[in-house]
């Protein structure tokens, strides 16, 4: 049991960022790729009267 909860600990300890501050990624070049996407969406709950 003692070794599952150092399991444990270490990996929630190897997760947080441990390494130092974290730090912003380089932007990407956007790509063109010729799709593009549009539309509409609703969510919701209608009911007639």
């Amino acid at each position: 049991m003692k070794y599952a909860i150092a399991l444990v600990l270490t990996a929630m300890l190897a997760a947080c960022g441990i390494d130092g501050e974290p730090s912003t990624p380089e932007p990407e070049a956007a790509t063109k790729t010729g799709i593009t996407i549009t539309g509409r969406a609703e969510v919701g709950v209608g009911k007639k009267w």
